[in-house]
């Protein structure tokens, strides 16, 4: 519902959109959004609980993969089922205060995602680089003080961004995505939101932006290091990496591109905006499970034992 006291105008509900001009086979799309958040739910959880109960897996590596699983887990049930009620109950409708709170937890979920990314990135170039001195510097005391960290700097950095509920939106209350993000929100609002401009534009460069040249820094060394070993140990060494490459491409890409759409696309709404948003939050939670259960073999191996079976 949108005010008419002019200027003072403002929004009590946002209006969610699904896939513009899809009609009636929106419903139909609920069927494998629902399947993507069984999957992804449930593909986290499994790697929660590996790791938690599989004493062998107690290593950084597997420790920060499992925050990593915790946070995607919170992502998709931060988004998708709003989203399976929008496609098949049509319920579109979503209050002021409730979007602000969808729009934070997504934004610091990621801004999290990325911190923990970095520090796994840290890890390889540890393992590889100074083996000797891994199980020293990366002590589960530590971990557990970068995986605070990562959750105080994700909330800390999406935090002004809240700064939105003190605008009046008397232009729309329609949303162009599935879920409410700050990007979106902001180009509805009435007032002088310079600051939240500039403050977003500070978060991708100085936070994301950052995040991505430290993991470019560290494979630059790590490759470094392997190109002085024997070809079989280069090979052991990088193939520790692959699952973790995998994962920065799946979130970063997405991520860069839907800023870029946003920032730089003058057509709002338009069907490279709704693409690229549901590729941002929808595929990492789903592939991530599935690219280090097939990549790791310990994950392998303690799955295969759960189903009665040992995958070589």
């Amino acid at each position: 519902m949108i005010g008419t006291e002019g200027s003072n105008a403002t929004a009590t509900v946002f209006i969610l959109v699904g896939f513009p001009g899809l009609g009636a086979a929106q419903f139909w799309l609920a069927f494998p959004l629902c399947f993507l958040l069984l999957l992804a739910v449930l593909g986290n959880c499994i790697i929660v609980y590996i790791v938690k109960v599989e004493r062998s897996l107690h290593e950084p590596m597997y420790l920060f993969l499992c925050m990593l699983a915790a946070i995607d887990t919170l992502i998709s049930l931060a988004t998708m089922p709003k989203m399976i009620a929008i496609f098949w109950f049509k319920s579109t409708s979503i209050a002021f205060d409730a979007c602000l709170v969808q729009m934070f937890c997504i934004h610091s979920l990621s801004g999290m995602e990325s911190t923990l990314l970095v520090a796994m990135a840290f890890d390889r170039y540890v393992a590889i680089c100074y083996p000797l001195r891994h199980a020293s510097i990366l002590t589960v005391p530590r971990i557990a003080k970068i995986g605070l960290v990562a959750i105080i700097r994700g909330a800390a950095l999406m935090a002004p961004l809240l700064s939105i509920k003190r605008f009046p939106f008397c232009r729309s209350n329609v949303l162009s995505h599935s879920y409410c993000l700050h990007q979106d929100m902001m180009k509805l609002a009435c007032g002088d939101i310079k600051f939240n401009i500039i403050y977003g534009l500070i978060v991708i460069i100085f936070a994301i932006g950052v995040d991505s040249l430290l993991i470019s820094f560290s494979y630059f060394f790590i490759l470094k290091a392997a190109l002085s070993l024997t070809h079989e140990a280069r090979l052991k060494a990088l193939g520790t990496c692959v699952s973790h490459i995998c994962a920065v491409f799946l979130f970063y890409v997405p991520f860069i591109g839907l800023s870029m759409v946003h920032r730089f696309s003058k057509t709002h709404g338009s069907h490279v905006h709704v693409i690229m948003a549901n590729v941002h939050l929808l595929v990492p939670p789903v592939l991530n499970p599935l690219v280090y259960g097939v990549k790791t073999k310990q994950i392998r191996l303690r799955i295969g034992r759960a189903f009665g079976r040992v995958t070589p």
